[in-house]
């Protein structure tokens, strides 16, 4: 992952019914992640991505929101240590990004990631992203907004992610939006793009969730019961 998770506020800005919005998806694909993978007192779980930023409340929502909070490993490409004051039982360990996790095979009962994979650049290293939370534990929920909901959750704008990407990258460089017309800070997904990050053989599955309707709900999610 190449782009640090705070940035994320820092380029589309202080935009307070965006975030309300924004927490509103985020509750629904925490109360998804509890009723299909019913996590349990004793599983361990690790949070691939979180964030340094204190300002906005949809940040890090997962160590908000869950009950097991001694069971959550976090992990991220910037400091964001203060999680474990916040959240006291939660522990924080600083990754490198684009390498490999630094966690044994199966060391986790569950990976969540939330709104990272379309950070981590191109479709190679996206892959490697999702087998390494494959490769740490036993069952995966993975999300990511979804590129066919009408408004781009980074920019703001209506629309033009439905443009080819390259044509969608031209149009933004040179704008106020430039940062995310570079590969490596932003690549949305289709959900059929989206299964294409897991191996063939992963037993994942991908559902729309979030806000609006059908297959043009803000985000996908993938997930795994068991381990195949």
């Amino acid at each position: 992952m190449d782009v640090e998770p705070s940035l994320y506020y820092q380029h589309t800005g202080k935009m307070p019914l965006a975030s309300r919005i924004s927490y509103v998806a985020r509750q629904r694909m925490f109360e998804r992640f509890m009723a299909v993978l019913q996590p349990g007192a004793h599983d361990t779980v690790l949070d691939i991505g979180v964030t340094s930023d204190t300002g906005n409340r949809e940040s890090n929502y997962f160590e908000e929101m869950y009950p097991y909070k001694s069971q959550i490993t976090c992990v991220g490409p910037e400091d964001a240590s203060h999680l474990e004051t916040v959240y006291p039982g939660v522990r924080f360990r600083q990754i490198v990004p684009n390498a490999r996790l630094p966690f044994d095979d199966h060391a986790f009962d569950i990976a969540f990631s939330n709104a990272v994979l379309e950070h981590a650049g191109d479709a190679d290293r996206q892959r490697l992203f999702v087998a390494e939370a494959c490769r740490v534990a036993r069952r995966v929920f993975i999300t990511t907004p979804n590129r066919w909901f009408p408004i781009e959750p980074h920019t703001r704008l209506p629309l033009v992610h439905y443009l080819p990407k390259r044509l969608f990258r031209r149009v933004l460089s040179g704008t106020r939006y430039s940062f995310w017309a570079s590969e490596d800070n932003l690549n949305l997904f289709t959900s059929t793009e989206f299964r294409a990050c897991f191996d063939r053989s992963y037993p994942v599955r991908v559902e729309y969730t979030g806000i609006g309707v059908g297959f043009l709900r803000s985000n996908l999610i993938g997930y795994t019961k068991e381990q195949g």
